[in-house]
C-alpha cells in the first residue's frame, strides 16, 4: 500500500480507527471493511503536488476520513478493475449531481488498486453527514417518504441524463487508462465485459428496447441502506457505496436498486395473481384506484404510488416509459433461475441443509421451466 501524507501537525499523532456496520458473527462475507478514521489533530494545511486520477487534494482542518478496503474473498466480484470501476464512477456521479447542495458524492483522496499482488484494494473518501436512512425509513409516514421520494427522483433522474464522456464506448464497467481518462471495462459483479451493445448476448430479446443503444451512470444499489439523511430537515446529505455502479442502459437501475420505493421491476414469477405480477402491471400500465390495501409483507402500495408519482413529476425514464423492459426483465429472470442465488452463494449453500438445497432447486427448476416456455422455448 502506498504512503498517504495526511499533513498532520506531529508525526506522534495518533488515528482512531473504528469499523462501520461490522457484525463478526455475520454469516455472509461482506463485499468491503469499512472504517472511520478520526485523527488526533486536523490535517494542518492543504495537500498539494499531483493527486491520482479521480482524486482531490484532502482540505485543510479534516480531522475524519473512510477508509474502504475491498475484500478479496467477497462473492461473485472480480478484483481485475472493482476499484478503479468505482472510483470513476464516483467522478462521474459527483459530475452528474453537481447542482445539489451541499454535495452529496463523497470526494475521494486517494486509493489503491486490488489488482495484482496482494489484492488489497483501498479508498480513502470523505466522511459524509448524516445518519442511515434505512433506520429511520420504516417509521416516516407518507408524507415525510415523499419528501425523501422527490430528492431520491431528483437523484436518479440526474444520474441517467448525464452525458458520458466520448471515451466511454460501451456497457458495463469503468476503469482509468494511464492518462487518467474514464474508459470502458470489465464490469466487476459480472466479472466480464465491456459489450458493444445491452443486448449483445440476447438480441431477439431486446429488439423492443427502443432506446437500446442509450447508456448511463447507474448506481445498481440505490436503496435506502445507501443514502444518509438529515433527520431534523429530512434533507439527503449523501449517496455512498458505489461498489456496484457501472455504466448500462437505465432499465437495469430498475432490476437492482430501488428495494423500499415500491420494489425492483421484475420479471415474470409463474404466478399471474401474485401481487408482484399486479404491481408491476401498475409500474407497466398505471396503478389502479382505488390502490389495493397493502399488507405487512407484502407490497406496500401506498409507498410504490408516492414513488411513482415522483418519478412522473420529474419526467424520470421508469418501466412504464421504456419500451420493452418487461422483456429485458423476463431475461433477467432466466439468469437468475439458471443460477439461482441460494444455490449458487457458498455462504448461504453453507448454512443449508441438503434437504433445503434440493427442495429450493426443485422450485427454481419449476418456475425456470415455466418461463421458458412462456417465452417460447
Amino acid at each position: 500500500m502506498q504512503t498517504i501524507k495526511l499533513g498532520l501537525t506531529s508525526p506522534k499523532d495518533e488515528a482512531k480507527v473504528v469499523p462501520i456496520q461490522y457484525d463478526a458473527e455475520c454469516p455472509f462475507k461482506y463485499n468491503n471493511f469499512v472504517y472511520r478514521i478520526s485523527l488526533a489533530s486536523p490535517i494542518a494545511s492543504n495537500q498539494d503536488g499531483p493527486t491520482q486520477p479521480g482524486c482531490v487534494a484532502i482540505p485543510k482542518d479534516t480531522k475524519e476520513l473512510i477508509l474502504r478496503l475491498t475484500n478479496p474473498d467477497a462473492e461473485g466480484m472480480s478484483l481485475q478493475t472493482r476499484v478503479e470501476n468505482e472510483v470513476a464512477n464516483i467522478y462521474l456521479a459527483s459530475a452528474a449531481l453537481s447542482d445539489i447542495t451541499p454535495h452529496v458524492v463523497p470526494s475521494v483522496y486517494a486509493w489503491g488498486s486490488a489488482a495484482g499482488e496482494p489484492s488489497q484494494g483501498w479508498i480513502f473518501q470523505e466522511l459524509m453527514p448524516g445518519t442511515p436512512l434505512d433506520e429511520a425509513f420504516g417509521a416516516m409516514d407518507i408524507t415525510q417518504k415523499q419528501q425523501i421520494f422527490t430528492q431520491m427522483a431528483k437523484m436518479l433522474k440526474a444520474l441517467h441524463d448525464y452525458k458520458l464522456p466520448d471515451s466511454i464506448t460501451g456497457f458495463g464497467g469503468l476503469t482509468l487508462d494511464d492518462a487518467g481518462h474514464i474508459i470502458s471495462s470489465v464490469m466487476p459483479s459480472v466479472g466480464a465485459g465491456p459489450w458493444p451493445s445491452y443486448e449483445a448476448s440476447f438480441k431477439a430479446m431486446f429488439e423492443s428496447l427502443s432506446s437500446k443503444d442509450e447508456k448511463s451512470i447507474l448506481h445498481c444499489d440505490f436503496t435506502t441502506n445507501n443514502i444518509l439523511f438529515d433527520a431534523s430537515s429530512g434533507r439527503i446529505t449523501a449517496l455512498i457505496d458505489y461498489d456496484f455502479s457501472c455504466v448500462l442502459h437505465r432499465s437495469y437501475e430498475f432490476l437492482r436498486s430501488l428495494d423500499n420505493a415500491g420494489g425492483q421491476f421484475c420479471g415474470w414469477s409463474g404466478d399471474d395473481d401474485s401481487e408482484q405480477m399486479a404491481l408491476r402491471g401498475a409500474k407497466l400500465h398505471g396503478f389502479p384506484s382505488p390502490l389495493p390495501q397493502s399488507t405487512k409483507d407484502g407490497v406496500q402500495w401506498e409507498v410504490a404510488k408516492a414513488w411513482e408519482c415522483e418519478l412522473e413529476k420529474l419526467g424520470v425514464e421508469r418501466p412504464r416509459t421504456i419500451d420493452g423492459i418487461d422483456k429485458v426483465a423476463d431475461v433477467d429472470a432466466v439468469l437468475r433461475g439458471i443460477l439461482p442465488w441460494r444455490l449458487s452463494n457458498s455462504d448461504i449453500v453453507r448454512l443449508q441443509s441438503e434437504e433445503v438445497k434440493l427442495g429450493h432447486r426443485e422450485k427454481c427448476e419449476k418456475e425456470l421451466r415455466n418461463m421458458l416456455v412462456r417465452l417460447g422455448f
